[in-house]
């Protein structure tokens, strides 16, 4: 990545039709400063010219050495390092490590680094009790929400945001109790006791652990099973300035505790067309009932007449690289659990999709929550724990992209600007003339 300086040579040349004159922007890294655009301007009353950007989808908002994506070629990268090498031969903890420090662990980094979060797993028993206080429905996204905003007052040095040494531990904090209040949320759904963390296993070990042990003295998780979660919370661990990234960026500008700007990203990822989109493609697979059906769901797609969810990114234009692991990952699961019935219907509709011209031309490939959906199902998840397990990893991202931003001197609380189009001046009515 280019640093230089800009020159004559790299700047934009702009001519302005209001008033004839011309401006220079300096061009670094493929981008202009928005606020050179302040220059432009019809007089000395006018506030300058602004860049309007709904759902910035040409804005770059910082600049970030976590996560890389070219969405043309298929290409996802934690700090440089492939999506499929850290899959194949990483841990989630392992990943979790490089994303916040930048470094993949050595060996007595790595066990001090497991250890640390293994001894935070445990939460205070007031928040068991904040749990069993949510409805038997309630959804598990808004109790996850609402328990992660409420260890701020848990552990209210977590304000302290200028410690370094402060803001690791309220990160080992967030990575270790995701998983234990996630584990609690799913159980108090079912009207099942909370169990404890147990400190042998794995982290994904001992979530499974948290999630469905009953009665065994001894709870030991499926190997194929504990690996495949694993691999899942690597797939999902960070995506770039996505939706919930960018609300865990915006909350935290405030200087907020990483609890509360934790609780937000979540309340983003909540949102269907976030964190959701996995279960959407499983009621679409669900309505479609069987591969007979799929011509005429094709049909209905290129009349306009439905949606194919699983397919298409607002980043990649070519095959998301997270769903050929995750695919190949769904067959290996279902050796365990027996295969889901929606299979077959994924694989043919995939298969369809990819040959087809409508699809091809529009670059309508696979994504993440293809098949990821399939995976939870056979794991015994209901559609509501789907987000769940999906902040569960995104937590390491989250707060890798906080810490990027708290030690980035450029940024400032996020404050964007607006195109007022409301009336112009005018005087109050008063009510009986109204």
């Amino acid at each position: 990545m280019s640093t230089a300086a800009p020159t004559a040579t790299n700047a934009l040349q702009v001519t302005d039709p209001r008033t004839g004159k011309q401006y220079s922007l300096p061009i670094q890294d493929g981008a202009i400063r928005a606020a050179d655009l302040r220059q432009i301007k019809t007089g000395p009353e006018d506030f300058g010219l602004m860049a309007y950007d709904p759902a910035f989808l040409n804005t770059a908002s910082c600049r970030s050495k976590i996560t890389y994506i070219d969405g043309d070629k298929g290409v996802l990268e934690y700090r440089g390092y492939p999506i499929d090498e850290l899959a194949e031969k990483s841990t989630h903890l392992e990943v979790a490590y490089l994303l916040l420090h930048g470094e993949l662990p050595s060996k007595a980094q790595l066990a001090q680094w497991t250890h640390d979060v293994t001894y935070h797993t445990i939460v205070h028993a007031n928040v068991g009790k904040l749990i069993e206080a949510f409805r038997y429905d309630a959804h598990p996204m808004g109790v996850l929400q609402s328990a992660v905003a409420a260890l701020s007052t848990f552990y209210p040095d977590a304000r302290d945001i200028k410690s370094p040494e402060n803001r690791r531990l309220q990160m080992l904090r967030l990575i270790a109790k995701m998983p234990t209040i996630a584990a609690m949320a799913f159980r108090h759904r079912l009207g099942l006791p909370f169990v404890q963390p147990n400190n042998d296993l794995s982290y994904t070990g001992n979530f499974l652990s948290m999630l469905f042990r009953m009665t065994e003295a001894k709870y030991t998780p499926n190997p194929v099973i504990e690996r495949a979660l694993d691999v899942l919370f690597i797939l999902h661990a960070d995506h770039e300035q996505n939706c919930s990234t960018n609300a865990m960026r915006a909350v935290g500008s405030s200087h907020t505790d990483p609890f509360s700007a934790v609780s937000a990203s979540i309340g983003a990822l909540y949102g269907p067309l976030h964190g959701g989109a996995n279960e959407e493609v499983l009621r679409m697979l669900a309505e479609i009932g069987s591969v007979k059906n799929i011509p005429d769901v094709i049909k209905q797609v290129k009349e306009g007449k439905r949606l194919l969810m699983g397919f298409g990114h607002r980043v990649y234009k070519n095959f998301d690289p997270r769903a050929k692991i995750i695919k190949k990952l769904a067959y290996e699961v279902f050796e365990v659990t027996g295969k889901n019935p929606l299979l077959d219907i994924a694989v043919e509709l995939e298969k369809i999709a990819l040959e087809d011209e409508y699809f091809v031309k529009r670059k309508l490939y696979p994504n993440v929550d293809f098949y990821s959906g399939l995976i939870y199902q056979a794991l015994g998840f209901p559609f509501e724990m789907f987000t769940v397990l999906f902040a569960i990893p995104r937590t390491a991202g989250w707060l890798s992209q906080w810490e990027e931003m708290l030690n980035d001197g450029e940024q400032k609380i996020a404050r964007p600007r607006q195109l007022f189009m409301g009336p112009a001046h005018r005087s109050y009515v008063e009510m009986a003339r109204r």
